[in-house]
């Protein structure tokens, strides 16, 4: 039976591909959960236009997220934590810290968006990549100071 997804699926492909699959799959799963729609001409024409639509809204937000990283591009951030001996940190500094930190300056990103591989456990400048959107990335500049200082 041919359906075409309405979401991307691994197995299967991405939105908008029409594919074959046996009858039961598409009646039982893929229909019902609303990830796929009969392979009529009618289906097909409401992907198109709904394709349409969509890379017109992902243009928008590229747009968006390419401003923002003009923007956030060599910002710096401070953040003042308490240190033990050795200027190893008591806790450590964390995506959403950096994300709270950037919103007091008026920079909406998500802590999902940083590209922290660990949190920062001690002083010292950082280099940490923010990724706006699958081609826009933004380097900012995070310092880690001790806390009363």
């Amino acid at each position: 039976m041919k359906v075409v997804l309405t979401e991307n699926i691994k197995a299967l492909g991405g939105v908008g591909e029409v594919v074959e699959v046996a009858k039961g799959y598409a009646r039982n799963f893929l229909i019902p959960q609303g990830k796929a729609l009969e392979a009529t001409p009618g289906n097909l024409a409401m992907m198109d236009q709904t394709k349409a639509k969509r890379i017109q809204s992902l243009d928008r937000e590229l747009e968006g997220a390419r401003a923002l990283a003009a923007s956030l591009e060599g910002m710096s951030v401070t953040i003042a934590q308490r240190v033990a001996e050795a200027e190893r940190l008591y806790g450590s500094v964390t995506a959403a810290m950096i994300a709270e930190a950037l919103e007091v300056k008026g920079f909406e990103v998500d802590k999902k968006q940083l590209e922290l591989e660990e949190p920062i456990k001690k002083l010292g400048t950082y280099e940490i990549p923010v990724r706006l959107a699958p081609e826009v990335k933004a380097q900012i500049t995070v310092e880690v100071v001790p806390e009363g200082v």
